[in-house]
């Protein structure tokens, strides 16, 4: 790849990141700049800022499901980043998950993707054992949707059933009220260790004052009804109580500065070197839209640290590289799809994005020996599916697949998948997908997520299409069918977009692709306070 294609390569990856950073810009307003300015009324600090004054500030602070339901709920004026800001930072030196509830989005309001968004955090939690900082302020389930968000087995109540769970596992809840909390999410801060209270904003009841005297006549003012003083004083239902929300945000830092720790998984952690390329670099690997074949190594060699990467089978399934690595310390197994047009061990030219199945078998192996050696396991995605045709099928290409497939699901160590370019069909599942439980899994700007690529299904779906019309007796030109095509394909591309992905929670977050080697170690360190790792078992595999 010479000077001229890398700049082009550059631009284009750094303009995709640029349009996501756009779109965050006004995710990041919330419910607007009037929503903004009524919290500021009230000696209110926005939901970004109430985290921004808790976590440390010389760490990071990696926000998770910014993107939840972008372009979504459209008829009701939108839901930017769920109704909530979440994601892993530092408080007191000690990793931790925050959700804060943002009122100026609905009042807070829950949404379907609220409560997804909600038990995903949630989920983080349990899964690396890390303590949990609510920020409260709430008017509870959206009622419009209520059927979509309140009583199935994902909705609305399973995260007081997680309280619940997490509470048993001794995960440490932290509940800081700094709004209205009210009706069924009145539980959660109850169902926490401790609650603390900011006085004339925080409130917490089953029933605010209008349904009180709907239902039963009573008169009374929420202050009264359930303000700090009556809950730190009469109900005892609350721990503490201040005036302002940083001296309630402060003693949420001292809490937290003040727990103990669970044991260590142990996983393997030297000091750091630095990777032998500049992670600048990274933006120049991939063509426009990715339609140009590349080293996967040279993306690799951006995130590893320097001269640490064994290639495990070098020779061997070439469409896919398996290796032993150090990410900022760690070691890791890094599993990652090969770009390149390779020569088989037979001689024969190989597709690159595609698993064939000396490929599949290799990485089965790889995946079982990570998990023998408890080494963290780093998936990069950029995957076309499995080898199609006879010759493939006849070689037994879906047992080959269904191995790896077992391996990936069966893993016990921790899993971070990073998707570089394209996630497409049963390609997604073997590489550790969302349906296949990474701790973590990010998207670069760069990303595709769908059961096929879009050319290739918009041209499936106008076939049956079109076979229907005819089917129906009706005449359909060429012209006709450039018109369906076109519609199809632009309705197909828009649902591959990471930006879609991202905001139905398929993705944690789009990232920066510069930052990738953070985001890993970050996922790592937080995947390190949980001991409790299973025996590795596979199950049933033909060989």
């Amino acid at each position: 790849m010479n000077n001229l294609e890398k700049n082009k390569n550059e631009d284009a990856l750094k303009l995709a990141w640029s349009d996501v950073q756009q779109k965050l810009d006004k995710i990041f307003e919330g419910g607007g700049l009037k929503a903004v300015a009524k919290q500021k009324e009230k000696n209110k600090l926005t939901a970004r800022q109430r985290i921004a004054y808790l976590c440390d500030n010389d760490k990071p602070f990696i926000e998770l499901g910014a993107f939840a339901g972008y372009n979504m709920y459209e008829e009701y004026g939108g839901c930017p980043a769920g109704g909530t800001v979440s994601g892993i930072g530092y408080i007191s030196g000690r990793q931790c998950i925050v959700v804060a509830n943002d009122q100026t989005v609905k009042a807070g309001a829950w949404f379907p993707i609220t409560g997804k968004k909600n038990l995903r955090m949630q989920e983080i939690a349990m899964e690396n054992k890390l303590p949990v900082i609510y920020i409260v302020d709430s008017a509870g389930v959206f009622l419009p949707m209520q059927d979509q968000i309140f009583p199935d087995k994902e909705h609305f109540g399973r995260i007081f059933r997680n309280n619940a769970k997490m509470s048993a596992m001794g995960i440490t809840q932290i509940a800081a009220v700094t709004g209205a909390c009210v009706a069924g999410g009145a539980y959660l801060p109850i169902m926490s260790d401790e609650t603390l209270m900011v006085e004339g904003n925080g409130s917490i009841f089953l029933a605010g004052p209008y349904l009180v005297k709907a239902a039963i006549g009573e008169d009374v003012d929420a202050e009264t009804l359930g303000g700090a003083a009556t809950h730190t004083e009469i109900s005892g239902i609350a721990d503490y109580k201040f005036k302002t929300e940083e001296e309630c945000l402060d003693e949420v830092k001292r809490l937290v500065s003040k727990l103990g720790h669970f044991p260590k998984a142990g996983f393997s952690r030297i000091e750091k070197q630095e990777p032998s390329v500049d992670a600048s670099e990274i933006f120049k690997v991939m063509s426009p839209g990715n339609t140009k074949p590349y080293n996967v190594m040279d993306i690799i060699n951006c995130i590893v640290d320097q001269n640490s990467f064994d290639e495990f089978k070098q020779d061997y399934g070439k469409t896919i590289v398996c290796g032993y690595a150090r990410i900022d310390g760690w070691a890791v197994g890094i599993v990652a799809n090969q770009r390149l047009v390779v020569k088989s061990k037979k001689g024969e030219m190989q597709l690159g994005g595609v698993i064939y199945n000396d490929s599949a078998d290799k990485s089965a192996r790889f995946i079982m020996n990570c998990n023998q050696k408890k080494i963290p396991l780093v998936f990069l995605q950029d995957v076309t599916g499995f080898m199609v045709g006879s010759r493939s099928e006849h070689a037994g290409i879906i047992k080959d697949g269904a191995k790896m497939v077992n391996a990936v699901a069966n893993s016990v160590v921790p899993k971070i998948t990073i998707i570089t370019g394209n996630s497409y069909g049963a390609g997604n599942y073997a590489m550790c997908g969302k349906a296949y439980d990474p701790r973590f899994i990010f998207a670069w700007p760069s990303a595709k997520i769908a059961v096929m690529g879009g050319e290739q299904a918009a041209k499936t779906m106008l076939q049956i299409q079109v076979a229907g019309m005819k089917a129906k007796g009706e005449a359909v030109s060429a012209e006709k069918e450039n018109e369906i095509l076109k519609k199809i394909t632009e309705k197909y591309e828009n649902q591959t977009t990471p930006f879609y992905a991202a905001a139905r929670l398929w993705v944690d977050a789009i990232i920066d692709p510069s930052q990738t080697r953070m985001m890993i170690s970050e996922a790592i360190n937080a995947a390190d306070h949980n001991a409790d790792i299973a025996d590795f078992k596979t199950g049933v595999i033909q060989v």
